[in-house]
């Protein structure tokens, strides 16, 4: 093989390699691989809108469950939930199970 034949392998080669790092950054702005936030164990059980931008979140962090305020400024905690609350509130009601937990009953 002489310098040509080489340079060529070399420059298919790092094509190839662009060409594969292109795919992988447009699946990833595409939705089509999990980034790192979609691999959290975090899911979103409910929310209850309370105006143009704020509402109340129920959210499930492994095995805690916090129920959080979310405005354009901050988010803030406003109460962490027992478990036995945690599956009426995936089964039913957002808003019912809000109101049933934090008023004791």
């Amino acid at each position: 093989m002489d310098q040509d034949q080489i340079l060529r392998v070399v420059l298919a080669l790092l094509f190839i390699l662009a060409l594969l790092l292109m795919l992988a950054w447009v699946a990833r702005r595409g939705g089509w691989l999990p980034g790192r936030a979609q691999t959290a164990r975090l899911r979103v059980l409910g929310t209850l809108s309370l105006g143009t931008r704020s509402s109340v979140v129920l959210v499930q962090v492994e095995s805690a469950r916090l129920v959080l305020g979310v405005s354009a400024q901050q988010i803030t905690l406003l109460h962490t939930l027992p478990d036995a609350a945690a599956g009426d509130a995936a089964s039913g009601d957002f808003a019912e199970t809000l109101g049933k937990t934090l008023s004791g009953s």
